[in-house]
């Protein structure tokens, strides 16, 4: 069978499942399975596909089509110009995200803290970005920081990224290591808006790096709480928000002294990133 026809097949049965851009998702995962770049698919879907990619190429769709998603699918999500390894142990990185990486690069940083750090798509790209720079990532799950111990490898950021297993700051031990700017994406689902995500997270997603099982708000607390303790005087402070989380966050972040509190929309005008800063004396 030629991967027109296999792509064509593909396309329905991920439209008849419900799929949003049911033509994408195949193209995606049919050249994954080919091995070659998706820019590439068009040139060779003319071409026969060898019983074991066709049965491969099948079994990938099933699976979409239960709605794991495609990052998983593959192992790999592109961010901020760079591929990442991901798998059902941590977020799959999400074009918002950037926003926050955006914001971080536009002020100076040497030192950095990712607090829940995941794949390590955050502090990693921050890293790479600028080569002066070194960091910490910390995160509770030794799963996720095996994955992010990989994509550190892999980006060659060994001798400046350093992962450890903990609780926030809990991580970093009893001496406080201070930053030039802390950055988080925290879990910020509220556990009643848990049942309303959509399947290729609530499902497929770790739990941990979802929701706080309360408010949403838990980790903003502990977060804000401890910042003022790991920032140099004049450090700045970015997280990631829910869209309707802005003023919550930002008043625990005055509550923790911190000043020059901001808000940062993202392409689609919602708040996305609180930004805050340890005045100097």
């Amino acid at each position: 069978m030629t991967g027109t026809a296999l792509l064509a097949e593909a396309v329905r049965q991920l439209a008849e499942a419900g799929i949003p851009d049911p033509a994408r998702d195949a193209r995606r995962l049919l050249a994954h399975v080919l091995g070659i770049a998706p820019g590439r698919l068009t040139l060779v879907l003319p071409d026969p596909v060898s019983q074991d990619h066709a049965a491969a190429f099948a079994a990938l769709i099933a699976r979409r089509a239960a709605r794991a998603p495609v990052s998983h699918l593959t192992g790999q999500r592109a961010f901020y110009g760079r591929s990442f390894r991901v798998t059902p142990d941590v977020l799959d990185p999400r074009p918002e995200t950037e926003i926050l990486i955006a914001a971080a690069l536009e002020q100076h940083f040497t030192h950095l803290l990712d607090l829940g750090t995941g794949s390590g798509c955050i502090l990693l790209t921050l890293l790479a970005e600028r080569s002066e720079s070194r960091g910490i990532g910390t995160d509770l799950s030794d799963a996720a920081l095996a994955v992010a111990t990989r994509n550190r490898d892999a980006l060659h950021l060994t001798s400046r990224a350093t992962l450890r297993q903990g609780d926030w700051y809990a991580a970093l031990g009893q001496v406080p290591e201070r930053f030039d700017l802390i950055v988080s994406n925290p879990p910020y689902i509220a556990l009643a808006e848990m049942p309303g995500l959509e399947d290729e997270v609530r499902l497929h997603e770790p739990r941990l790096a979802l929701t706080d099982e309360g408010d949403g708000l838990g980790a903003y607390r502990a977060i804000a709480a401890g910042a003022a303790r790991h920032l140099v005087p004049g450090g700045r402070i970015l997280v990631e928000i829910g869209p309707d989380q802005a003023s919550a966050v930002g008043a625990l972040m005055r509550q923790a002294g911190l000043g020059d509190v901001a808000v940062i929309q993202d392409f689609d005008g919602r708040d996305r990133v609180v930004s805050a800063r340890l005045q100097t004396l």
